[in-house]
C-alpha cells in the first residue's frame, strides 16, 4: 500500500488529451481516486469495498449482499424514505451491487451535486444501521431476489455452474445466499459483519467526471472524519482457489422449461497472472460476438440455438473459461457436441490472423466506447484501485492489447482448453441419467 499523500496518475484519452486520473491516501488508508472527464456535466461517485461474497462463512453465506441491502434502510439521520428523497430530489441515481470480491455503493449526479452525492453514499456505507426490523423486512427481500434467480434459467445456471467449478470453496458459492442462510442470519451477524470489514484499508472512494480532484479529497475526509482511524493494515491478498484439489463436476437442476440451458467450461487464470489480454482475445474470437466460431457453427450454421456466447470469470487468485447455449432440449446433444468440437479445435490449432486482428478491435471498439460516460469511468478507476492499485492509461491499454501475438493466444487456448472441463444444466429431464451422453461425458 502506498504511503499517505497524493500522486497523479498522467492518463490520456485516445485523443490524446491529458484527463488526470489522480490518488490520495488518507489515514488509515483509505484512498480517493478522481478522473477528470471534460465536456461532461456529471459525475460518479463510488464506494466501493473488498468485501464480498468470497469473504464469507457457510454459516453467513450471501451476508456481503443482504448487508448491501440492509445499509440503505436507516441512518442516524436518515430514513429510507429521506434517504430516497434526497437522492430523487436532484435527478440522481443512487444504487449498490455486490460480486464475489467487492461490493460498491454508487451515486451518479449532476456535478453541482457532488458534494450531496458523497456525503449520502458515505452515510450509507458508514453508519446504515442493522435495526432488528429492518433486518426482518428486507430478509423477505433478498428471499424474493433468490425466488427470481430461480425462475430464471439463465441466472440459475450461472451460480450453478460456478458451484460445478469450484465446489464449496467461496468463490464456488453464490453471491445472493442461500434461503437457509438468508433465513438464520441474525441482526448480530450481520452488524458484526459491518463493522469488522468495512474499514478504510478496505475501501476505495472513486469519482469521475466533471470533478476537482483536492476539493473531492477534502469532501471525502470530511465525511469520514470519524472512521479514518479504524483501518491501520494493508488488507491481504486473495489466496485459495488456484489449490483446489477436486476436479470440475457436472451440476443438474430440473426445471420445467421450453428450452435446456447449457453452460461448460475450464478453470482459468487469475487477475494477477500475466494472461489477461491474451484471454479476453481468445475469448472474443471463440464466442464474443456475431462473427465468433461458435455464434456461426452453432445459431448461423445450423440453426441450433438463439442464444450462445463465452465468457470470462476473473477473480483475484482463479477464474472461468465457459460457454452458454440455449436450445430446444432435443438439440443439446448436437449443441453439446458441436462446443467441443469447435474448442477441441481452437486447444489444437488455436486460432487465426483475421481471428485475432476482429478480436482486437472489438475489445479496443468495446473498451473505448464503453468509457463515454462518468458512470463507467468511475468504475474502471475503483476496479483498477481496489484489484491492482494502480491505474493504466487507456492508450496503454489499448497498445497492449495491440501487442498480443497470435502465437500467445494459441499458448493460451492449448493449455486452458486441454483442462478438466465442468458443466451445469438447468432444464426440462427428469434427473442426470436423462442427460445427453455427450454432456454426462465433458467430466470425463
Amino acid at each position: 500500500m502506498r504511503p499517505y499523500g497524493t500522486y497523479r496518475s498522467a492518463v490520456s484519452d485516445p485523443a490524446g488529451q491529458n484527463l488526470g486520473v489522480r490518488r490520495t491516501t488518507l489515514p488509515g488508508g483509505l484512498r480517493v481516486v478522481t478522473e477528470f472527464v471534460p465536456g461532461v456535466r456529471s459525475a460518479s461517485v463510488g464506494v466501493w469495498v473488498a468485501v464480498g461474497s468470497r469473504d464469507e462463512g457457510p454459516s453467513v453465506a450471501g451476508a456481503a449482499h443482504f448487508l448491501e441491502h440492509l445499509l440503505f434502510k436507516s441512518t442516524p439521520t436518515r430514513s429510507a424514505l429521506e434517504i430516497a428523497q434526497v437522492m430523487d430530489g436532484v435527478g440522481g441515481e443512487l444504487n449498490a451491487f455486490t460480486s464475489k470480491e467487492s461490493t460498491c455503493f454508487y451515486a451518479h449526479v449532476l456535478d453541482d451535486d457532488v458534494e450531496l452525492a458523497i456525503d449520502l453514499v458515505s452515510d450509507v456505507v458508514l453508519r446504515g444501521r442493522c435495526r432488528s426490523a429492518d433486518v426482518d423486512v428486507e430478509r423477505q427481500v433478498v428471499l424474493e431476489e433468490i425466488s427470481m434467480r430461480d425462475d430464471d434459467p439463465e441466472d440459475l445456471l450461472g451460480d450453478l455452474f460456478l458451484e460445478a467449478m469450484f465446489g464449496d470453496h467461496p468463490v464456488g458459492r453464490p453471491v445472493i445466499g442461500t434461503v437457509e442462510s438468508i433465513e438464520s442470519m441474525t441482526r448480530a451477524q450481520l452488524r458484526s459483519f459491518h463493522s469488522r470489514r468495512y474499514t478504510p484499508d478496505r475501501m476505495v472512494v472513486a469519482v469521475a467526471g466533471n470533478v476537482d480532484h483536492r476539493r473531492t479529497v477534502a469532501l471525502v475526509k470530511r465525511a469520514f472524519a470519524q472512521h479514518l482511524h479504524k483501518g491501520v493494515h494493508p488488507v491481504p491478498r486473495r489466496e485459495g482457489a488456484v489449490r483446489l484439489r477436486d476436479r470440475p463436476e457436472l451440476r443438474f437442476i430440473r426445471r420445467d422449461s421450453e428450452q435446456a440451458h447449457l453452460a461448460l467450461g475450464v478453470r482459468a487464470f487469475g487477475r494477477h497472472e500475466g494472461h489477461r489480454w491474451a484471454l479476453s482475445i481468445l475469448n472474443a474470437a471463440v464466442g464474443g460476438g456475431l462473427s465468433s466460431r461458435l455464434f456461426q457453427e452453432i445459431r448461423e450454421e445450423r440453426g441450433l440455438a438463439y442464444s450462445v456466447y463465452s465468457s470470462v470469470d476473473t477473480f483475484a487468485d482463479s477464474g472461468a473459461f465457459s460457454v452458454y447455449a440455449g436450445c430446444q432440449p432435443e438439440n443439446l446433444a448436437e449443441v453439446t457436441t458441436v462446443i467441443r468440437e469447435v474448442l477441441a479445435q481452437v486447444a489444437s490449432d488455436g486460432i487465426t490472423d483475421d481471428e485475432c486482428a476482429r478480436a482486437k478491435g472489438s475489445l479496443r471498439g468495446g473498451l473505448v466506447l464503453g468509457l463515454e460516460d462518468s458512470g463507467s469511468r468511475m468504475n474502471r478507476i475503483g476496479r483498477s484501485e481496489l484489484n491492482y492499485a494502480n491505474h493504466r492509461d487507456i492508450s496503454d491499454t489499448l497498445s497492449r492489447i495491440d501487442q498480443v501475438t497470435v502465437e500467445e493466444v494459441r499458448d493460451v487456448a492449448r493449455v486452458l482448453l486441454t483442462r478438466q472441463f465442468g458443466a451445469a444444466v438447468v432444464g426440462p429431464y427428469k434427473n442426470v441419467r436423462q442427460l445427453p451422453a455427450s454432456v454426462k461425458s465433458i467430466v470425463g
